[in-house]
């Protein structure tokens, strides 16, 4: 059997001459391993609009192809990639006899990449979603490497966060109004059903949409398209997740018209890598496709993938000394099982409909509706009139003992006076319950029962002192898409597309679990009287399991989105040019009439809105066959999210003061070659991302009041940073070299420097001040001095080298080692602001704070290099006819642990506080970080037939 690791020649069979300069060729494609023919393979000339798909008998037809050196490329989802010179002669027909694909293991690391992505639950913040996901779709050799080797310390490709990409399924955008960046968790575990996918990096033209400065994934449902099969999966890791299983079924097209396809998959662990982070997660997904004729055909898909995961906490560098790199304070024991209290669960079915219409043989339109409901909601404990249930609250820990100073009347004298004794018992108390007391939480929600000697029998429910609640989302959103695609002659493409989207959120804080008390008041305990009441309209609520309380509103808002693009495809040179009107309309509608804010909480916000419009183009020029030159450009307008248009949402209908739409230049050039034996590319990029709106939450201490000095007391206070410019410059390098049949090396590297480019205005919301008369709760801290700090939580610098050998018994074994750096903590906005410098008791600047100083304490802290060693492997047979596979993988094999974020706490709000807490040597604020995986392994066993 003729191997596809042995150098193909093939044989020329001369038939009549059709044209002078003319000549053809034709084949057939078969699976290496099966021998079974492949349909629907796509067979192009490189660099060139040439392209067919397969009959599915295998067997594909080039007839007139100009003559001369041709580089013919062969590819199909599930298969490498595979690339042929080629000599066309006038007037003769090339026979190219089988051509054989062989499986392309790559798409089995797609099932270890959703532990990668999904590994970002810690934080509540979902700016911390990796793009690993985005990336699943693409071939080229550094984007996976972005992936699969470096998405584990949550490396962005570029340096941009996935909101500006765009994520698609089937034409329909599925990126969130909210916050603009797609939910990975409304679609995982289904990697099977979601195989059929295109991927453009950067600016590149898409026939979808026109995409984000990131770059643009489609993800084909039509069931027409998926190759009849099917296939089962089990899979062992200790990432997430422990266990894995997975069946999808492809029935392909038959004789009356119908098409089908069904997959469906579990997820579980009683605990993954990091403590007490349970996981659980099914997933459904049918997509039925009807034939009506041969130009219409109707296509339902739905997606179901309810998951819930418990989440591991940020610590100190105290206290992972203290405990170790997986200690997570979020759970703690109850009834001898392990109870998380910060649980995320994501419940958001998707319906979709499409209509496929072949106008004709040049032109198709593809219409879709939409609609996706469902909730997502993050759970945690409140409070009142309590201590913390936190093992890591401040107070609890040694360094509150050891980083004392003396104070006078309030203010800090500047005398050390470290408690070494009650450090030690705090230190030992720390250590015997270090995770949440779940029985003592249940006993302060009860009350003695006492008998008539006055001797406790029992306890009873009384008013609940801690509640498990959750921070709920219900959406409701509606889309209608329309895609149209028309050849309009041999060198001009017209991709048009526009999209209709509608939303209905329902934001409340819902009570779960009363935790042994009987009810819980519905109030704020930090204020008293009319102020304390969550809603005036129903005052003095007692609230019970079901009930929401706190906070109730809902967002509303409706974006519209048209695209054109045009493609101009020639011998020599391709180009496009590309345009984007969009519009967004926001609205809060508050529920509740809250205490503190009586007048701006209750009914609808006034409505915002924004215009915007994006321009961008770019051309290919064909040096010849093996070498490609592109260059890409484009110039828009993104409209501030959701999320960051109302700076304190939860309780009332202010906006943000000058929000403005950011505005975005990119700019990418690249140099690519492509032969038989070595692929590599070169790329240099720059972004600049202007007037961005950034909303933040924190305890502060110091909270400015006008004309009273500061509250020295802890205060909730929301952050609002706009006028925040970001600039991204770096190059991608990537290279593939066939040393011998069956032994390929591969290289990969990253160079970014992405820093902050303007110092942005700060703004505070401390409700405190909304409940003193005739007071704003908003107080402006000017400017923040962030131009040239880096971009934080990304390693800005990634190299990977790696050996990859395949056998031709079909075994093969890659290892790769990866050196990331250059990734830096996410820095406090507020304390490189001039407030930071000032006194809180005569509002003059601290006579210590000199510049040498403040340069020490404020200098960016840079995290260590993390050295990666991977190893990944397979083997597949042939048994009784059906396909069998094994791949498994081992990350980090050499166990390092590695910090991949962090930020710094901003409770210290002003300069002596900070100074004293780090010139204690143990500081009760230090630094909290998220640590990537030690050793980890995944094991995949699939069946297909």
């Amino acid at each position: 059997m003729i191997k596809y690791y042995v150098a193909v020649f093939f044989v020329i069979k001369i038939g009549s001459a059709f044209a002078q300069n003319n000549g053809g060729f034709y084949g057939k494609v078969i699976d290496s391993k099966t021998q079974n023919p492949l349909g629907f393979v796509i067979i192009s000339i490189q660099n060139s609009t040439a392209m067919q798909l397969t009959k599915p008998n295998g067997e594909f037809n080039f007839d007139p192809v100009p003559s001369g050196d041709l580089l013919l490329q062969v590819r199909s989802q599930g298969y490498k990639d595979a690339l042929y010179p080629i000599a066309i002669i006038a007037g003769q027909k090339l026979d190219l006899g089988i051509i054989l694909l062989e499986e392309d293991q790559s798409f089995e690391l797609q099932s270890s990449i959703v532990t990668l992505i999904e590994s970002d639950f810690s934080d509540q913040n979902s700016s911390s979603e990796s793009t690993s996901g985005l990336l699943q779709a693409t071939r080229d050799a550094f984007l996976q490497a972005a992936a699969f080797n470096w998405g584990q310390a949550r490396f962005r490709v570029r340096g941009l966060d996935s909101e500006y990409s765009t994520m698609m399924i089937n034409g329909v955008t599925m990126n969130k109004i909210y916050d603009g960046r797609p939910q990975w968790g409304e679609w995982g575990g289904l990697n099977d059903a979601l195989r059929n996918q295109e991927f453009t990096l950067g600016t590149a033209p898409s026939d979808y949409n026109f995409g984000g400065i990131l770059g643009t994934q489609e993800i084909n449902t039509r069931a027409s398209i998926y190759r009849p099969g099917s296939r089962i999966t089990f899979s062992g890791t200790n990432t997430n997740y422990d266990w894995r299983t997975m069946a999808t079924h492809a029935s392909g097209m038959n004789a009356s018209g119908w098409a089908f396809v069904v997959s469906g998959g579990k997820r579980w662990a009683q605990e993954g890598y990091f403590e007490g982070t349970n996981y659980d997660a099914t997933s459904f997904f049918i997509s039925l496709e009807k034939k009506l004729n041969d130009h219409h055909s109707l296509n339902l898909t739905a997606l179901y993938t309810p998951n819930s995961r418990a989440k591991n906490s940020p610590n100190t560098d105290e206290v992972t000394q203290l405990t170790n790199v997986k200690y997570n304070s979020y759970w703690g024991f109850q009834d001898g099982k392990k109870r998380n209290a910060r649980v995320k669960t994501i419940e958001m079915p998707t319906i979709m409909l499409n209509h496929f219409f072949k106008i004709n043989e040049k032109t198709n339109l593809n219409t879709s509706a939409t609609y996706q409901f469902g909730k997502i909601a993050n759970s945690n404990i409140d409070f009142q009139n309590a201590n913390s249930p936190d093992p890591t609250y401040y107070r609890s820990l040694p360094s509150f003992y050891t980083s004392l100073y003396a104070r006078d009347n309030g203010e800090f004298s500047g005398a050390f006076t470290p408690d070494f004794e009650n450090a030690a018992k705090s230190r030992d108390s720390f250590l015997s319950n270090s995770q949440i007391d779940w029985t003592a939480i249940y006993r302060a929600n009860q009350s003695p029962i006492l008998n008539s000697n006055g001797i406790i029998t029992g306890y009873e429910p009384s008013k609940s002192k801690y509640v498990l609640y959750e921070d709920i989302v219900k959406d409701q959103t509606a889309i209608l898409t329309t895609t149209l695609m028309s050849h309009l002659s041999e060198n001009i493409t017209l991709n048009a597309a526009a999209s209709f989207k509608k939303l209905r959120s329902h934001n409340s804080q819902h009570l779960l679990d009363l935790l042994g008390g009987s009810y819980f008041d519905d109030i704020d305990p930090f204020y008293s009287g009319r102020q304390s009441q969550s809603d005036l309209n129903n005052p003095d609520r007692q609230v019970v399991v079901g009930d929401n309380y706190g906070y109730n509103y809902n967002f509303l808002a409706t974006t519209m989105n048209a695209f054109t693009q045009f493609k101009f495809t020639y011998k020599k040179v391709d180009f496009y040019l590309a345009q984007q009107f969009s519009s967004s309309l926001y609205q809060r509608e508050g529920l509740y009439k809250n205490g503190i804010y009586e007048t701006s909480s209750f009914g609808k916000s006034k409505k915002v809105q924004f215009e915007n419009f994006g321009f961008k183009g770019g051309l290919n020029l064909k040096i010849s066959g093996k070498q490609l030159v592109t260059f890409n450009a484009a110039r828009l307008s993104k409209a501030p999210s959701l999320r960051n248009t109302f700076p304190n949402s939860r309780l009332n209908n202010t906006v943000v003061d000058d929000l403005q739409s950011e505005t975005i230049s990119s700019l990418d050039a690249s140099y690519i070659y492509r032969s038989p034996k070595i692929k590599a590319r070169f790329t240099t990029y720059y972004s600049l991302i202007k007037n961005a709106s950034q909303i933040s939450f924190f305890y502060a201490e110091g909270i400015f009041d006008d004309g009273a000095g500061f509250l020295n007391t802890d205060a909730f206070v929301s952050q609002t940073m706009t006028q925040l410019d970001k600039k991204n410059i770096g190059a991608e390098i990537s290279a593939e070299y066939q040393l011998t049949a069956t032994l390929k090396t591969t290289f990969s590297a990253a160079l970014g420097h992405y820093t902050y480019a303007s110092n942005p205005n700060v703004k505070l919301t401390n409700d405190a001040r909304a409940s003193v008369e005739n007071t704003s709760p908003i107080f402006d801290f000017g400017t923040a001095a962030l131009r040239n700090y880096k971009q934080a939580g990304i390693p800005q610098r990634a190299y990977s080298v790696g050996l990859e050998y395949r056998d031709p018994k079909y075994w093969w074994i890659s290892a790769n080692i990866n050196y990331l750096t250059n990734s830096y903590i996410d820095v406090s906005p507020v304390a490189r602001t001039d407030i930071f410098f000032r006194n809180p008791a005569s509002g003059f600047n601290f006579p210590e704070a000199t510049v040498e100083r403040a340069t020490e304490l404020l200098k960016q802290e840079k995290f260590d290099p993390a050295l990666l060693l991977n190893f990944v492997g397979g083997k597949s047979w042939i048994i009784y006819g059906k396909n069998v596979g094994i791949f498994a993988s081992i990350n980090n094999v050499l166990n390092l642990s590695y910090k991949t974020g962090g930020y710094e706490q901003a409770r210290n709000a002003n300069f002596r506080e900070r100074d004293q807490d780090v010139s204690s040597g143990t500081p009760s604020f230090g630094n909290k970080y998220f640590y990537g995986y030690g050793r980890t392994y995944f094991v995949n066993l699939y069946v297909n037939f």
